[in-house]
């Protein structure tokens, strides 16, 4: 299923157009925190990824070797519909990716978190997120390493 339209769409893509970051060259911060937050997490893959019109585009990767995806199978353009933080335990239990190609296909993205990137105003731009082929839980431990522990029970 593909991800509805964020309801502020425009502003949402103003905002990030305004950001100038989409399509610039790979930078080592961005490097190191998409290779930390998977270590941490315990992960296969981990992204910075930003949601643009038609297009999920990666400023930084690990794991996944591409630097974008069509937004329609993008798990990013879920997330940025949702508060601060979503943890899918297993991708194919979530009727929002049981037709995705990444989820349903071998070896098939199984879990997947992440965390908003936003503009001060609130508008979501992309997220931080970790990824991996098998179903599982962030504990309180790796979850809180990554960054994205908020006091979940």
């Amino acid at each position: 299923m593909e991800a509805l339209r964020h309801p502020l769409q425009q502003d949402r893509l103003s905002a990030l157009r305004d950001f100038e970051i989409l399509d610039t060259d790979p930078e080592q911060e961005f490097d190191e925190i998409v290779k930390l937050a998977a270590a941490a997490c315990g992960t296969a893959i981990s992204v910075v990824n930003f949601i643009d019109a038609e297009r999920q585009w990666f400023k930084a990767e690990t794991g996944l070797g591409v630097r974008e995806t069509p937004l329609a199978t993008s798990i990013c353009a879920h997330v940025i519909l949702e508060e601060e933080f979503a943890e899918i335990q297993d991708t194919l239990a979530d009727p929002r990716m049981q037709d995705n190609p990444l989820c349903c296909g071998e070896p098939g993205l199984r879990f997947y978190a992440g965390a908003l990137l936003t503009t001060q105003e609130g508008l979501p731009l992309g997220t931080l997120c970790v990824l991996d082929y098998e179903p599982r839980e962030l504990t309180p431990c790796n979850a809180t390493r990554c960054g994205f522990w908020r006091g979940r029970s």
